[in-house]
């Protein structure tokens, strides 16, 4: 399971993308403007190939309020990907 401690923090997130992986799963988060409000983006999808590999199919991805919350929110949503993934 990822846990809100396995993320970094939100001041690191307003100027690059984290990525991560587990089980898995690999996963990526980034600010990203949605109209005029900025939001967290979490981006899930299967090993072995990075990000820009990937086929866009394969991939998953939800966006959160970009605050600790959002965060919160993103790695709950994550571990629930994971799951669906080990099924």
């Amino acid at each position: 399971m990822i846990k809100r401690d396995d993320v970094l923090y939100l001041e690191y997130l307003k100027k690059s993308e984290y990525t991560g992986s587990h089980q898995g799963m690999r996963y990526r988060l980034e600010g990203v403007m949605v109209g005029e409000e900025k939001k967290l983006r979490a981006i899930v999808w299967p090993e072995p190939l990075n990000f820009f590999k990937t086929k866009e199919e394969l991939k998953q991805s939800e966006d959160f309020s970009f605050s600790e919350d959002g965060i919160t929110d993103a790695v709950a949503w994550m571990n629930d990907r994971l799951f669906d993934m080990r099924k």
